[in-house]
């Protein structure tokens, strides 16, 4: 698998991604192949950051799911208008399991706020 590396958000390096989304009841789940293949990467340290920085800088063989952080069930549309409260896995941690959750919260929102991380 090919990876090619970028920073955001002052993140470290992740593969760069580019799949499509949908949104439901709170979540919006993104898909990166019918078949993905296992994971071999390390979750980005993109606490703080935007949800739709964090998408763009994941790999495409990545499932990822966007929670509605605040407790409010929201769907999670536009990422680009949400910041990350939290992950699953956290920074730094090994992938070893799909989808990714990113929890997030509206960008004027504050994190500590949130009920689920």
């Amino acid at each position: 698998m090919l990876l090619a590396s970028a920073t955001a958000c002052g993140a470290s390096s992740a593969p760069v991604v580019s799949a499509s989304a949908t949104s439901g009841s709170g979540t919006a789940k993104t898909h990166g192949s019918a078949n993905p293949e296992p994971v071999a990467a390390t979750m980005p340290d993109v606490i703080g950051g935007n949800a739709g920085g964090a998408y763009e800088q994941m790999s495409s063989k990545i499932d990822m799911v966007f929670k509605d952080a605040s407790g409010q069930g929201r769907a999670v549309g536009d990422r680009a208008a949400w910041k990350i409260c939290g992950s699953r896995p956290g920074p730094n941690q090994q992938i070893t399991e799909t989808p990714v959750v990113f929890y997030v919260v509206k960008v004027a929102e504050t994190c500590k706020d949130t009920t689920s991380n």
